[in-house]
């Protein structure tokens, strides 16, 4: 039997961040091209998905937040043709950090309606970012304790 290349999807993380009614939103430079999305990015070694979820927040808004629920998992193939395994949590802005250096293809972060993300003239990033928004306004965010490490 011929060999295959043993298939591993990129593990992402995103948040979706609210406050009132608007989402803390970012748009990214991705493919040359500006979108926008939920702060989100990469698992990175030795870390949890929770504590992946904040750091991400974190550097790519300076928000500092608290996780606080889990959305659950998107299997998505990008434009790009990688897998990824994207896992949304649910977070609360906790504090602002005005003078941190965000991650270098973030334009701008933005407090966003669902209404606002739909008109923002930005395409979205994948249609993952309205569905997570979705699921979370529809009460679908399980207790954190469900993502666990061992």
């Amino acid at each position: 039997m011929p060999s295959q290349e043993r298939f591993l999807p990129h593990v992402t993380v995103a948040s979706v961040v609210k406050d009132g009614d608007r989402y803390l939103m970012v748009e990214e430079i991705s493919n040359g091209k500006r979108v926008l999305n939920q702060p989100a990015g990469h698992l990175e070694p030795n870390e949890s998905l929770v504590e992946a979820a904040v750091r991400e927040v974190h550097e790519e808004t300076g928000w500092i937040t608290r996780a606080t629920a889990y959305l659950g998992v998107t299997l998505i193939t990008g434009d790009n043709g990688v897998t990824y395994i994207r896992h949304s949590f649910v977070s609360t802005a906790v504090e602002h950090q005005e003078h941190l250096t965000l991650d270098s293809n973030i334009v701008e972060a933005h407090w966003l309606s669902r209404e606002d993300i739909i008109i923002f003239g930005v395409p979205l990033r994948h249609q993952v970012v309205l569905d997570v928004i979705d699921q979370y306004e529809a009460g679908a965010a399980v207790a954190l304790d469900l993502v666990r490490q061992l």
